[in-house]
């Protein structure tokens, strides 16, 4: 099947309050990348604690902006004139998913439309695919159900109108920083897939310094249960003590694959944070942060199309409409 060569995404700046805008000097360092440096300095928690806000509550992502209007679309279906379908919305004779239509309604992928009670079958185009960074936190699960009832990433993402998100590959309990979401399963599973090599930034602290020895191997690749896994880069990052870190990349993202090659070259694993994803870096400061959960964000036009050079993704449209600062 043809890749498509561009990442779709879609924005939702209605669905959250309007910060001021700022300047041109102020949006281009509004999402700097966090680094290494960030994370051994204490700039990276020291951020996080500062801009906890308070719980907006679970929101509903409103329905894309170039959604097809309702009586446009029954027209082109053949059941009348524009002219016609108003009237008949008014009249009340349309609903949408058994609710009574209005004039000047949108509607999108998966809505039930009937006219005098009766279903109506309609073309419309699924919608591009919806992407969200979350900075996960240490002690949230990615999964939708677990018998432990343990705190869940997904229960503090938006809900979207239809679907639900799925995650673009996993971090395990215990491992923080950047996790991808997306509506379309077909792009996750893509995002993730071995073939396209799309490489993953950690730091890393261990206990005890890594030898020129232990580093050589890490790169060559160890054996594991489930097989040969092998870092692309290891870069020092320094630390305190007995307490090091350290930059790695890796091009899979096999079950707690990074803390299973350091330990199998005698290191313990004390913080791991993921800091990009392919193209998606992990930014500073979020626009919303939730207490006990992560900070969530729609990845940029650029950083998304970017994203899709990089491995090749599939994707539709670009993204439309203002981008939240």
């Amino acid at each position: 099947m043809p890749i498509p060569s561009a990442l779709s995404m879609s924005t939702e700046a209605q669905d959250r309050p309007t910060p001021p805008q700022p300047d041109e000097g102020q949006a281009a360092s509004a999402y700097k990348a966090v680094d290494l440096a960030d994370v051994v300095s204490g700039q990276f928690d020291a951020e996080g604690d500062a801009t906890e806000v308070a719980d907006l509550g679970k929101r509903v992502l409103a329905p894309q902006a170039d959604s097809p209007k309702l009586h446009k679309v029954l027209a082109q279906a053949g059941m009348g004139s524009r002219l016609e379908m108003e009237q008949l919305i008014l009249e009340g004779r349309i609903s949408v998913n058994n609710e009574p239509a209005h004039v000047g309604q949108r509607i999108q992928y998966g809505d039930r439309i009937k006219v005098n009670g009766k279903p109506i079958h309609v073309r419309i185009e699924p919608p591009p695919a919806r992407v969200i960074a979350y900075h996960k936190p240490a002690g949230e699960i990615v999964s939708h159900d677990d018998p432990q009832n343990r705190p869940s990433v997904f229960r503090k993402l938006p809900r979207l109108p239809h679907g639900k998100w799925q995650s673009v590959g996993r971090l395990d309990l215990n491992t923080e920083g950047l996790l991808l979401f997306t509506s379309s399963g077909e792009l996750a599973n893509r995002l993730m897939h071995p073939r396209f090599g799309l490489e993953r930034e950690y730091a890393v602290r261990v206990l005890g310094a890594l030898s020129k020895e232990e580093k050589q191997k890490l790169l060559d690749g160890v054996v594991l249960d489930d097989g040969l896994a092998q870092f692309g880069s290891i870069e020092d990052g320094g630390g305190e003590g007995s307490n090091c870190w350290y930059r790695v990349t890796i091009s899979e993202g096999r079950n707690r694959e990074v803390r299973r090659m350091l330990e199998a070259v005698g290191h313990a694993v004390s913080r791991l944070i993921r800091i990009r994803y392919g193209a998606m870096v992990l930014p500073h400061g979020l626009p919303w942060r939730f207490p006990g959960a992560g900070r969530i964000r729609h990845p940029c036009p650029d950083e998304g199309r970017g994203c899709a050079r990089a491995q090749r993704a599939p994707g539709c449209s670009t993204a439309t409409g203002p981008w939240p600062p």
